[in-house]
């Protein structure tokens, strides 16, 4: 613990102890005293606290803060104990059994407390607890409970404490820490004394395997990346728990309580334990003010807590970043050199291990020699400490051998490498050898991302690609993206890598195939490698992204036809996902749109792999199902266009095909029933759907008109797509989408796609695909029984009450991202539809709002495409006027945008709590009215 600074402004433990020596004085009875003891210590905690608390954000020094919060606590507690031991429970000769001693184990015994740390204390006593060591440690316990300390406590002799620390690694850390507060001195030097000699002593190796694997353990708990967005400071990889197991780790092997004598012991440089102390200031900093920010024990940087922290820790905006990106850029750089430090560190001890007097594992005796590098423990190392700059190009080349022989790459060899990043200048960047390098291994065979990683936490590859430089440790501030860009690019990397093995072929089956068609793997994965490679930077990253790409592709050696491909898949990377899942792929103008931009079978093969991958590397449960069909349909109908069928031809002998396919499902029917039920259909119908939903249609319409039911409803569960299919078949009527949306939303469904027909008998058959609110099947059955009810209830006039509850405010996290409304309207996207695309916050009832407007414009839905890119939907209705054409007069497409716009605003008020908010159960009955 370093120096407090004015410790008695903190807490003056004289002027303490006398109003405590005043109270026994007074001698009140028992519980009077009790209380009077229990005032003195609050005031003197509180007064503490809001010392540290004022010296704090001052200074912005949590590090500081922690050993300040620690010594009010110490001083407390030996303040409290002293009272105790001689006012309370005073004894004049204590016996050699009714010695006791307080001593601070865990991180309080390190000497750092956050404000919302357990408080860990050990009662240590020579053999068994005796009836007069009970009475101290209750009054003293009870106390700190009802100071509203949380006290994590345990009661141990001696022998006790070694045989269990013996047997439990978690007691032997804390005893590791443990400090002396208060009591018998001699009595925790005998345990300090035994336990150096009965549990450390000859135990160096299993100690550091448990640690390492505790770590490993702990770092898969928390997702197993140091760049997640919201990452945990404490327990994340790269957080505090890290440098502490480094701590441990020294402390165990080395006797020694700063981590600056590691310099002397040769295990760390000056400038290692300048980042070391660097990385736990900035640490500690973030988690008090996470603290203090919440008022409870917090330890995850939430995106709702992320702004403010920027502020109070003076991150500003700047051109091109906010301040929040900032802050986060900072804490990633951190958390990488925390993982610096461990590889350092492991390398250290490995070194140690072959000086006489120390062993940890030997990892095999064996050495040789391949291309020039030596073998050592199993590991790939350069053969000497100036082997870089005889050969600064070796600063590559030993991540491709590594690669190629399925090596790793010493530790010792790494920061090496680290120390001289120097080398990676200019000349080295245009040396061909190199370049030659970093294809190879970005487009070998043998895991890409794994060696891309290696090289990128080496620092190599940020300065050997200067733009990808620019994106390490870049946050993307939203709710759709789980990572940072440069862990983004890797995944994505790795996921490309998994394709082309056939490791994802049950998941993505058309771009496992289609990846062995395409003719140049380089122009595959340099656009994956850089399809964000320009975020960041202000403008639009794609356009940007495909300058970069221009520039880049030629020093890595690739033609200018393959270099102009990468440049138009970095422009267009965005471009099948955004039609896929904004736009109705049924209508054949879109895909004639579509496939005028990509224009060739090899680029619509590229595309889709890249944008399988990139999707699948933006985080958990971004990919599913649905997705992945919505994609597949227009990569095979834009295959079908670009090997020579034209969709806008043809489509008789199409409508032909699908009805002919539809009467060999039907073979148990009348040719009258058949001929009628074709003479209900139009041709967009029946190309819109495959045979077997049309020979479900087909029955649901057949059953219900002999019924004479005015109402059906048909739910079906497609786990291939993870959506369930809700079909109704009712009598058409004006807002009726509005009133469907209305009805699924408040049974907690997400419609993440719609298809809205009217056949030539007047009736609707609507059909929705529902997720859950985690984006998976809408499948309980009580929620289905539920889902049939309320649409029979909302039809027949009954307000939408649920829905009030449903669209309550949202999370305050939500809050954090603005996400601006906007209203555009496309009358070139289809040929017979004007297309309305909202863009706005997303929450529960909202496609609701928006269609109940729709609906109150006198406007047709004919279909929607429904996407959420986290907190932002963006929703697409291909829409016709009462009269069954486009919209074109200006007047009229400024009041549909003005009244969507409207619906939005008040959308954002109710997910925020705003009063402009307005109640929805107005809009139902009034379309329901109509």
């Amino acid at each position: 613990m370093d120096a407090v600074r004015d410790q008695r402004a903190i807490v003056d433990r004289r002027d303490l102890t006398a109003r405590l020596d005043a109270i026994a004085a007074a001698r009140q009875a028992g519980p009077a005293e009790r209380a009077a003891v229990l005032a003195a210590l609050r005031d003197a905690l509180a007064a503490g606290r809001d010392e540290v608390r004022q010296r704090f954000t001052a200074d912005n020094d949590g590090r500081r803060a922690a050993g300040e919060l620690a010594f009010l606590i110490d001083q407390l507690l030996r303040s409290l104990h002293e009272f105790t031991t001689s006012r309370v429970f005073p004894l004049a000769n204590p016996s050699v059994a009714e010695r006791l001693a307080l001593v601070a184990v865990g991180g309080y015994g390190r000497g750092e407390l956050a404000p919302h740390s357990d408080i860990d204390i050990l009662f240590l006593l020579p053999y068994k607890l005796t009836p007069h060591g009970e009475q101290v440690i209750e009054y003293l316990l009870y106390l700190l409970w009802d100071l509203g300390l949380k006290i994590g406590h345990a009661t141990r002799s001696v022998d006790e404490c070694i045989r269990q620390a013996k047997a439990d690694m978690t007691i032997r850390t804390a005893l590791l820490e443990s400090r002396f507060l208060d009591g018998d001195q001699k009595l925790f030097q005998e345990l300090r004394q035994r336990f150096a000699k009965d549990v450390v002593a000859a135990t160096g190796l299993a100690f550091v395997e448990a640690k390492l694997a505790e770590r490993k353990e702990r770092h898969r708990r928390m997702g197993n990346s140091r760049y997640a967005l919201e990452p945990n400071i404490k327990e994340g990889k790269g957080g505090l728990r890290d440098l502490h197991a480094l701590f441990w780790i020294a402390k165990y092997l080395y006797k020694v309580d700063d981590i600056a004598t590691l310099i002397d012991r040769g295990v760390f440089t000056q400038p290692e334990v300048a980042s070391f102390e660097k990385a736990e200031a900035f640490l500690w900093s973030v988690r008090f003010h996470l603290h203090y920010l919440v008022g409870r024990p917090e330890d995850r940087l939430t995106f709702d807590l992320q702004p403010e922290l920027a502020r109070r820790l003076g991150y500003t905006d700047h051109a091109g970043s906010q301040g929040v990106e900032r802050l986060m850029k900072h804490y990633f750089l951190v958390a990488k050199s925390v993982g610096d430090l461990t590889r350092i560190f492991c390398a250290a001890l490995e070194a140690a291990q072959r000086k006489p007097g120390f062993r940890l594992p030997d990892f095999g005796l064996f050495r040789q020699e391949i291309e020039g590098f030596r073998v050592d423990a199993g590991r790939l190392a350069l053969r000497s400490d100036e082997a870089l700059q005889q050969h600064p190009v070796d600063m590559l080349r030993i991540f491709e051998v590594a690669q190629r022989h399925d090596l790793d790459i010493h530790p010792a060899s790494l920061r090496l490498i680290t120390q001289n990043l120097r080398l990676v200048d200019r000349d080295r960047r245009a040396d061909p050898e190199a370049n030659r390098l970093f294809l190879e291994m970005l487009t070998s065979p043998k895991d890409p991302e794994l060696a891309l990683r290696r090289l990128s936490e080496a620092g190599v590859f940020g300065r050997f690609v200067p733009d990808f430089g620019r994106v390490v440790a870049q946050m993307q501030y939203d709710m759709y993206h789980h990572y940072t860009v440069d862990e983004h690019t890797l995944f994505a990397i790795g996921i490309l890598w998994r394709i082309e093995q056939g490791q994802l072929k049950d998941e993505v089956p058309v771009a496992s195939r289609v990846v062995h068609q395409v003719l140049s793997r380089r122009v595959l994965y340099l656009a994956v490698m850089l399809h964000d490679i320009a975020k960041g930077r202000g403008g639009d990253h794609s356009e940007l992204g495909a300058e970069v790409a221009l520039k880049l592709c030629p020093r890595l050696g690739l033609t200018d036809e393959e270099t102009e491909t990468v440049a138009w898949l970095v422009r267009y990377h965005l471009i099948m996902s955004n039609t896929a899942f904004k736009r109705d792929i049924d209508d054949p103008q879109t895909i004639i749109d579509f496939v005028g931009q990509v224009q060739s079978l090899e680029r619509l093969r590229l595309l889709l792999v890249l944008t399988v991958a990139d999707i699948r590397a933006v985080g958990p449960k971004t990919w599913n199902g649905w997705k992945a069909q919505l994609l597949r349909e227009l990569y095979y109908r834009a295959e079908e266009q670009l090997s020579g069928g034209l969709i806008t031809e043809g489509r008789e002998a199409r409508v032909a095909t699908a009805t002919a396919a539809l009467r060999s499902e039907l073979t148990d029917w009348n040719e009258a029933d058949v001929a009628t039920h074709l003479a209900r259909g139009h041709p967009s119908y029946w190309l819109s759907f495959d045979t077997a939903t049309l020979a479900r249609h087909a029955r649901l319409v057949r059953n219900a008109e002999a019924a004479r039911q005015e109402l059906s409803i048909e739910t079906r569960i497609d786990r291939w797509r993870a959506v369930t299919e809700v079909t109704v078949y009712t009598g058409d009527r004006h807002g009726l989408v509005a009133l469907l949306a209305g009805a699924i939303a408040a049974c907690g469904g997400n419609i993440v796609d719609a298809r809205i027909v009217t056949l030539a008998n007047g009736m609707a058959l609507d059909t929705f695909w529902v997720q859950d609110s985690d984006g998976g099947v809408f499948e309980r059955p009580d929620r289905l029984a539920r889902l049939s009810v309320t649409v029979a209830q909302t039809l027949a006039g009954r307000p939408l009450t649920d829905l009030d509850r449903r669209a309550s405010p949202l999370p305050s996290r939500f809050d954090v991202f603005p996400v601006v409304p906007r209203v555009l309207i496309d009358n070139n996207a289809s040929a017979t539809h004007t297309v309305i695309e909202v863009n706005g916050r997303d929450r529960p009832g909202l496609l609701y709002r928006l269609t109940s407007v729709l609906s109150d414009l006198k406007l047709q839905i004919s279909s929607a495409k429904i996407s959420t890119f986290g907190q932002r939907a963006v929703d697409a209705f291909y829409v016709k006027d009462q009269f069954g054409l486009k919209i074109e007069a200006e007047p009229r497409l400024k009041a549909i945008r003005s009244q969507l716009l409207g619906a939005l605003d008040r959308a954002e008020a109710a997910a925020t709590g705003g009063a402009a908010a307005d109640s929805p159960r107005e809009a139902p009955a009034a379309t329901a009215a109509q």
